[in-house]
């Protein structure tokens, strides 16, 4: 994912232009706030799975990967279907303008009309999570990535009798090999007998909801709070709202690794609580906070060292450049701590246990508008960089005292 996604923004900026950059740029945030929406079913699914197999009930288990699966199709197709409706006012709300949004237009809505397999495959990803079977899905996602590096920039800049089509072009090759993924993920689930068609459940339904709507929540607010520091951004120009996006390029690297850890650790920890074996599931957490942070420590002092290097990668425009360098080195050290955020809110999200965390993490990120604000008035972009990696370093050391504490200990799923 890190690697097609790292593709993907050499092709937008490299073909396409700065302005393509930061349509892409503003998109993704709502496009975040929208993926959390499914990530909702996937940290409820996955902890009721895992639990189930814990508990030697696999047919039950097969049984609510259904009510998984059906829930994360009906929540993406509702969000294809309203998206001719909200697309305007998702673009206004970015205050992009012009071409920057003229651009986003066909990026945004391209995307969001692909949800449903999205979604979907959010439901297979975590079927096979609660059963402790990451490799599946990775092989899945393997082949299907090898598509879509090969469709981005055939679709990008065009081919033969292939047009170019730009960002839209961008949109497709990411929805074409993800919605592939979804059919060949519930085929295998159904020959694995991991899951069962039957009418869905309302109880389970609501199981889903009730463990993952507060981790979605959190997902939500970062997004919208990313929405308006996209406007706090845009008053230093295109550069800045491109390089405000080519970091979080680079930054993937340590955030997806870190999402796999996450949702390895939290099947660890469902299976174990599920079986009474509490102390497994807290050195689960604490093993794979350490792997994420040894990545975490070697991407900081990579960013720190050669960002203009890794900028220059994704575009040739030296405004752009000199601003995500600029952002790279001063968010280098909170790349320490991403991943003791992720791993351990995953954690605590297999353990049934989401509330607490989504406040937590929520009023801290919730921060980042004033103070953004008066640090872009004091110091520019500078300022606001600086604000974005201050308020990512104090989620890492919440989560990790959050895990310490050990409230989701007593959590019954």
């Amino acid at each position: 994912m890190t690697a097609f996604h790292s593709v993907d923004t050499f092709w937008i900026g490299r073909s396409l232009g700065a302005d393509a950059l930061a349509a892409v740029t503003g998109s993704v945030f709502w496009i975040w706030l929208v993926i959390s929406i499914g990530e909702m079913v996937s940290i409820g699914l996955d902890a009721i799975v895992a639990r189930r197999h814990g508990e030697r009930r696999p047919a039950d288990a097969a049984r609510s990967v259904n009510d998984g699966l059906v829930l994360a199709l009906l929540l993406g197709g509702a969000i294809a279907l309203a998206t001719p409706f909200v697309l305007d006012a998702l673009l206004a709300a970015l205050h992009t303008g012009g071409e920057v949004n003229r651009i986003g237009h066909r990026y945004l809505g391209t995307y969001l009309l692909g949800m449903p397999l999205i979604f979907g495959f959010f439901a297979v990803d975590a079927a096979f999570r609660g059963k402790g079977d990451t490799r599946t899905p990775l092989v899945i996602l393997a082949w299907t990535t090898v598509l879509g590096l090969v469709l981005d920039p055939l679709l990008i800049r065009g081919a033969g009798p292939v047009p170019a089509l730009g960002v839209q072009g961008a949109a497709i090759a990411t929805l074409v090999p993800r919605g592939l993924a979804c059919v060949v993920g519930i085929v295998l689930l159904r020959r694995e007998q991991l899951l069962v068609w039957a009418r869905p459940r309302a109880d389970v339904l609501w199981r889903i909801v009730r463990i993952g709507a507060p981790a979605a929540a959190t997902g939500v607010a970062f997004s919208a709070i990313y929405v308006a520091l996209t406007r706090i951004t845009t008053q230093f120009g295109t550069p800045a709202l491109a390089a405000l996006g080519l970091g979080f390029r680079l930054e993937s690297i340590v955030y997806v690794v870190s999402v796999g850890m996450g949702a390895a650790t939290a099947a660890i920890v469902g299976q174990s609580m599920g079986a009474g074996d509490v102390p497994r599931a807290a050195r689960a957490g604490w093993i794979a906070t350490a792997l994420v942070s040894a990545l975490g420590f070697a991407m900081a002092a990579a960013g720190a060292v050669w960002a203009e290097q890794f900028a220059a990668i994704f575009s040739n425009d030296a405004a752009v450049i000199a601003e995500a360098a600029r952002y790279l080195r001063i968010a280098a050290f909170a790349q320490c701590f991403l991943g003791a955020e992720v791993v351990l809110e995953s954690a605590m999200g297999g353990a049934g246990w989401t509330f607490v965390p989504m406040m937590l993490s929520t009023g801290i990120t919730a921060l980042r508008l004033p103070i953004g604000a008066w640090a872009a008035a004091q110091w520019g972009t500078t300022g606001l960089w600086w604000t974005i990696a201050l308020t990512a370093a104090a989620r890492g050391v919440a989560m990790a005292a959050l895990w310490g504490w050990g409230r989701w200990r007593r959590m019954v799923v």
